[in-house]
């Protein structure tokens, strides 16, 4: 049965929560983030925290101070990044490898971090490639920069990326077929919702075996 605790964690930027799954005897933690529209009740992250655990990874839900606080609007990059170094500390506490990860704004803060903080891998959830309607404005750079064994989970109809746009590079893609920036489906799609997030587990858990 996974064990879930909670702590608050006083950063830059402000007091962060962390929420974390725990079962069994874990090898790795993934530590994720949530995005600058949503928090970590975000349905890939939900699903992460009930199924990882099961496959010896620990998971750390992480709640940028901004949220913690009640605000409604993210803040800038650089203030998201000295959130997710505040926490950095309690993650590698366990004294097990770290996968940096979150989902879209989360994702670019562990990609951007990974080196400095020296995670273990990056993975980025709903990676948010440009904004809408906006692909000269590429933020590949940040992905690419990582340096770390990444994985890319991401939406076959992702407004801020779609698959067939992202580069060429070292990192390994995961497409979720029909789904969105958030992971929904549409009703008419030949997948149900659940089996979209059986995807995006599923994978997790084979590209985190893989790093063991």
């Amino acid at each position: 049965m996974t064990q879930v605790t909670r702590e608050t964690i006083e950063t830059e930027a402000g007091p962060a929560r962390v929420t974390w799954h725990r079962a069994g005897t874990p090898r790795l933690v993934l530590a994720v983030s949530h995005g600058a529209g949503g928090g970590v009740e975000a349905r890939d992250l939900q699903a992460l925290a009930e199924v990882l655990p099961g496959h010896d990874v620990a998971v750390a839900l992480v709640e940028q101070p901004w949220r913690v606080a009640g605000k409604k609007v993210a803040p800038a990059p650089k203030t998201l990044d000295a959130g997710w170094r505040g926490v950095w500390p309690a993650l590698v506490a366990p004294g097990l490898p770290v996968i940096a990860g979150g989902r879209s704004a989360g994702a670019r803060v562990a990609c951007r971090t990974a080196t400095e903080l020296g995670a273990h891998a990056v993975l980025a959830l709903g990676f948010p490639l440009h904004p809408p309607g906006r692909p000269e404005r590429s933020r590949a750079g940040e992905l690419l920069g990582a340096g770390a064994p990444t994985l890319v989970v991401q939406g076959g109809n992702d407004p801020f990326g779609r698959p067939e746009e992202f580069p060429d590079g070292g990192y390994e893609l995961l497409e979720v077929p029909y789904a969105d920036h958030g992971f929904a489906v549409p009703k008419r799609a030949p997948v149900t919702q659940e089996q979209a997030l059986e995807t995006v587990t599923a994978g997790v858990v084979r590209w985190a075996g893989s790093l063991m």
